[in-house]
């Protein structure tokens, strides 16, 4: 059954992992790009952001790739996951770890970054701090000299304040996944909704949050903060739209949740499918 609520709906945070990946044998398999459209269209989804799997010790060229060649003549956004020698985090062992660590090959480097940033088929990056560690100084410049947005994964592995310690005042968009509270940390979600206040620059997005009393306090309190995010296939669009249309929130909140933020963001999100 397709949803008809009224409103233009553009996702930042979907998976779409190609066969080949790693990913797909720890996990099952992954929903295939002709299910995922046909999931989206149900939802009224009209645009995702798309990146593969998070796989530690492991180089996401391959995977970036497919990612790109699944979304071509698809109403999906590629995004290119990258990671980092650098452990999350600034207590003593952490800062030991990182002293003496040392990009491996499987690390994304700063050449990485521009090569994607001038591909047009990417738009953009993802990161998942706490299973593929922080980038280090030199991607992070590259990062900032592109100034793409990048969609952090925030939660108990990479909380907003060790988020704030390494990404959130850099000179690029960040769109924190999961409200920083990943997996249904309310105290998380609260202390990231307050950083808000401080860093002019970051958003979150609504994937995996469940609670409506975070949702409504964000929309009410920083309306042009807050994305739009599925979090599929881990949840169904469906599910994740319905959370949002029965907020008690104005229906212009609701559209700058929707589409209106994203399309600020990320500016492929604001120009219709190919298709």
């Amino acid at each position: 059954m397709q949803l008809e609520h009224g409103f233009r709906v553009v996702d930042v945070n979907v998976r779409l992992t190609p066969e080949r990946h790693p990913a797909v044998r720890d996990r099952g398999r992954p929903v295939t790009p002709e299910r995922l459209e046909r999931e989206m269209h149900q939802a009224g989804i009209v645009r995702a952001v798309v990146s593969p799997d998070p796989q530690p010790e492991t180089s996401y060229v391959q995977a970036n790739n497919g990612v790109a060649r699944l979304s071509v003549e698809r109403p999906f956004v590629a995004f290119a996951r990258i990671n980092g020698r650098r452990t999350i985090g600034d207590d003593p062992r952490s800062r030991l770890r990182n002293a003496v660590s040392r990009r491996e090959g499987y690390h994304t480097e700063p050449g990485d970054i521009e090569q994607y940033a001038y591909d047009d088929r990417f738009h953009g990056f993802t990161l998942d701090p706490g299973v593929d560690g922080l980038p280090d100084e030199a991607v992070l410049e590259e990062l900032e000299s592109v100034g793409l947005p990048v969609v952090v994964a925030g939660g108990t592995d990479a909380p907003p304040s060790a988020l704030a310690e390494s990404v959130l005042d850099r000179a690029f968009p960040v769109i924190v996944g999961h409200f920083g509270g990943h997996p249904l940390q309310r105290s998380l979600m609260d202390e990231m909704i307050d950083m808000l206040d401080t860093y002019d620059d970051c958003y979150v997005d609504t994937s995996l949050v469940r609670y409506r009393d975070q949702l409504e306090r964000a929309l009410r309190e920083h309306p042009d903060r807050v994305l739009f995010g599925s979090g599929t296939p881990v949840s169904h669009p469906n599910v994740a739209v319905m959370e949002i249309l029965t907020l008690d929130v104005s229906a212009d909140r609701l559209a700058r949740a929707f589409s209106k933020n994203a399309a600020r963001v990320v500016e492929a999100l604001d120009t219709p499918s190919s298709r």
